[in-house]
């Protein structure tokens, strides 16, 4: 990484679900050591319910999160930019590390169908943190 505190952005069209959710999982495992942050290419007016109703049986609370719209400033600052689902939308620069995590849509969907996507963010998530710290 470019500096001792790694920069992460996670994107995805609506910033609501799966971004937010991954966002305050790398924030809950990382204790500060990196920063975080995500965005939209097209952001929703609030934060999934289902998506925080999943966080909140883990002990996180995203209710207050308020989904951001994705600038070339958040990409051009982060070293790593986790895409999920924004297909062209997102913004490229040489010299960044881009993961594309394909997974499904929480949008439209209750919390039984949420649970399956957050413990797959869950483990992408201690993964990628883990290579950030011992990489």
């Amino acid at each position: 990484m470019s500096r001792a505190k790694p920069e992460v952005l996670f994107v995805c069209v609506h910033n609501a679900g799966r971004s937010q959710m991954a966002a305050a999982l790398l924030r809950h495992y990382a204790l500060g050591r990196v920063t975080v942050r995500s965005a939209g290419s097209a952001p929703a007016d609030e934060v999934n319910p289902a998506a925080a109703a999943a966080l909140a049986e883990l002990g996180l609370d995203i209710t207050g999160a308020v989904p951001a719209k994705l600038a070339t400033e958040d990409v051009e600052s982060s070293d790593v930019v986790i895409t999920m689902g924004c297909g062209d939308t997102c913004p490229v620069f040489p010299g960044k590390r881009y993961l594309d995590w394909e997974l499904d849509d929480p949008a439209g969907r209750g919390v039984d169908a949420v649970r399956p996507i957050r413990d797959e963010i869950d483990r992408r998530v201690r993964a990628l943190l883990a290579d950030l710290l011992d990489g």
